[in-house]
């Protein structure tokens, strides 16, 4: 603004140039005032005091930055995070390539938070198993939930009659594996925290050509038989589900590891024209338990609160590269290239050139531009000529 409403021969870019050496000198000049009134002598050591309080501020700082991404992530789950349970939870279980025999979804009504009772019994089943003792100890009870999901499938089995007939001859006579396939996927509400809205994963089965299991699917699909099919290892009781994409079964709760896993029966029922599939758990005591649904406990990390949703969706690699890189690169420049700014900073004695600023000055108020653009290009001489800067810059005698 000035240089718009000021009388002047410089442009913009000369103006600005004028500006900046006048605040370097001025900035140098109180610097030099600042070592006449309080001398070093020669050959005397820096003192501890400002070694350690300049240096051991800086190396402070440096360790905050490096440090912070990894303590801004564990204050955000473990301090201010917030629970964020599933509003949804969807299972699928699907044969090959061909239509899912299972599907069923399940809502708030039927996603039941954990209390305290069934804390202690969550605890005092896995208290000689100190692995697991150690997970379910990170989590609060308020954070548990246990989803309840129907054994019946919510949509009929819709598969075309060519398709079946395929489907009941790959299962009797092909040679290759074939993969059921267990899935599920959990839906958060994003406005209560988080980043992600929906995690989820899935388990596989490879059934061999001679396993028992294809066997009787095929007698269920030709109405052969109406006996369950009993699937080993095939439902994970314990799913993990973090503030990523994937929902991991607990494998510190599964000694075996998918061998662990719940055995369950596959059922058809219906006639040709509407057929549905029922899952339910192998083995089940209905004096202890519901035996017409799925139980699946879900343990849910904290996610960030919704105020700090823009840092924490970065992940840990996000904050370093937006924090610890743009930061450190600033922080190296700082201290870069100081040997380019020598000739302009290491001046003995500033004030011809502060005068000669001044005077610029003072001639523009006064119109005489003529004389403004001289003394201008005596200032960009000067900054040009090394040799010359060094006569008009010695110490005064």
């Amino acid at each position: 603004m000035d240089w718009v409403w000021t009388d002047t021969t410089l442009s913009l870019s000369n103006w600005m140039c004028v500006e900046d050496i006048y605040a370097n000198i001025f900035i140098i000049k109180c610097s030099r005032e600042t070592e006449k009134k309080y001398p070093q002598p020669k050959g005397q050591k820096k003192k501890k005091i400002v070694k350690y309080g300049m240096g051991g501020l800086i190396i402070v700082f440096l360790i905050c930055i490096i440090w912070f991404p990894l303590l801004f992530i564990s204050l955000v789950r473990s301090v201010v995070g917030v629970v964020n349970h599933p509003v949804d939870v969807t299972v699928t279980v699907k044969l090959g390539g061909y239509e899912p025999l299972f599907t069923m979804s399940v809502q708030q009504q039927s996603i039941q938070p954990f209390t305290e009772e069934n804390y202690t019994r969550l605890t005092e089943k896995f208290s000689r198993e100190p692995v697991a003792m150690q997970f379910i100890t990170l989590y609060n009870y308020e954070d548990i939930v246990k989803a309840n999901i129907e054994g019946s499938s919510g949509s009929v089995w819709r598969i075309s009659p060519p398709s079946r007939q395929e489907l009941i001859k790959e299962l009797l006579s092909s040679l290759v594996d074939m993969t059921l396939r267990f899935t599920w996927n959990f839906q958060r509400d994003l406005g209560k925290g988080g980043t992600v809205e929906h995690t989820s994963d899935k388990h596989s089965i490879y059934l061999k050509p001679n396993d028992p299991v294809r066997a009787g699917l095929a007698s269920l699909l030709q109405g052969n038989s109406t006996k369950p099919v009993r699937v080993q290892h095939m439902f994970p009781k314990y799913i993990r589900a973090p503030n990523g994409a994937e929902a991991k079964p607990v494998s510190q709760l599964y000694p075996d590891d998918e061998s662990s896993y719940l055995d369950v029966n596959l059922t058809l029922n219906g006639s040709t024209v509407l057929e549905w599939w029922d899952i339910h758990i192998a083995d089940c005591n209905p004096s202890e338990e519901n035996c017409g649904v799925l139980p699946m406990i879900i343990f849910n990390d904290k996610v960030s609160p919704p105020s700090l949703g823009f840092l924490a969706g970065y992940g840990i690699m996000g904050l370093y590269v937006s924090v610890v890189l743009v930061i450190g690169k600033f922080v190296r420049g700082f201290f870069s290239e100081i040997s380019h700014s020598i000739m302009f900073e290491e001046l003995p004695s500033v004030d011809r050139i502060l005068k000669l600023c001044t005077d610029i000055f003072l001639v523009r108020e006064t119109g005489e531009l003529e004389l403004e653009e001289e003394l201008y290009s005596k200032l960009i001489f000067l900054y040009r000529s090394p040799e010359t800067m060094i006569k008009w810059t010695r110490e005064k005698d």
